[in-house]
């Protein structure tokens, strides 16, 4: 039976750097996790936000359409912290059978230097996909299943610019032979004042021993806090192979059967350029 979950279930948790935060995505909303000073030892924190799309480094993840999220964190004095993030997806973006994806991350953050401009992050982060069944083929092997991933990752900052590595240690998500994949993050965030800010991002996927499945993403962006919430516009792009004519392999469909095939009768390269529009507040 094809498990259906509710649009409003898809609130995640999006650490907003206030005054110049811009439209994220699941692997971004750890950038500013564990960034609060609790003076009590102990600060929760909840956010919630609406996109006009879902882009996951870079790709489409929600078929050109709105994205509801929001969720949680959690950030204890000594530095580390706990979070929870959401996201309606889209079936044919790689989650036969559903429609929701929960991350759940944890790890360790603090800074350093007389005036606390430079920082390291480590942790964890578990992508899950309930009700997800997949059969997928890949190098001669074949997985089957939930579709889920789990990455560490370190991450090094000075001011307002970062870099993190992300590395897989199983499948990536579900995709045959793939462990081992990694992910390269170089961003910034700038802020200009009177609410104001901008952000830029690269990034690169190693995709492990799969054709045509590695490739760059960039992101350029502009927001501005308007009494607590966050209004972005950002442009995102990626050099993904997502050509349907040539049934490369980010061409994705409206929906997608356990076994692998489209069922949608329409496709879309969930690679091309977009521009992405958001709402969001954190609590």
């Amino acid at each position: 039976m094809k498990k259906n979950f509710p649009f409003l279930l898809a609130l995640a948790a999006i650490p907003l750097a206030a005054g110049f935060a811009a439209p994220v995505t699941a692997g971004e909303a750890l950038a500013n996790a564990g960034d609060a000073a609790p003076a009590s030892g102990h600060v929760l924190t909840a956010n919630i936000g609406l996109f006009s799309s879902y882009r996951f480094r870079g790709i489409d993840q929600t078929f050109g359409r709105p994205a509801l999220q929001g969720g949680f964190d959690y950030v204890h004095s000594s530095g580390f912290y706990a979070g929870n993030w959401n996201s309606n997806v889209s079936s044919g973006a790689g989650y036969p059978e559903g429609n929701l994806e929960m991350d759940f991350y944890g790890g360790y953050k603090t800074t350093f230097g007389d005036s606390g401009d430079f920082g390291v992050d480590v942790g964890a982060i578990y992508y899950y996909y309930p009700g997800t069944d997949l059969t997928t083929s890949n190098a001669g092997k074949t997985n089957s299943g939930r579709v889920d991933n789990t990455e560490l990752y370190v991450a090094a900052s000075w001011k307002f610019l970062s870099l993190k590595y992300s590395r897989a240690v199983s499948d990536y998500f579900a995709m045959p032979d793939s462990k081992g994949s990694s992910y390269l993050d170089l961003s910034a965030s700038y802020p200009l004042g009177d609410g104001w800010g901008i952000n830029a991002h690269l990034g690169r996927l190693d995709f492990r021993n799969v054709a045509n499945g590695s490739y760059s993403d960039w992101k350029l962006g502009v927001s501005k806090d308007v009494a607590g919430w966050v209004l972005g516009a950002a442009y995102v792009g990626t050099d993904a192979r997502g050509d349907c004519g040539k049934s490369e392999f980010y061409c994705f469909s409206s929906s997608l059967s356990s076994q692998n095939v489209q069922n949608g009768s329409r496709t879309r390269d969930a690679g091309r350029g977009i521009a992405v529009l958001s709402l969001s507040r954190t609590f």
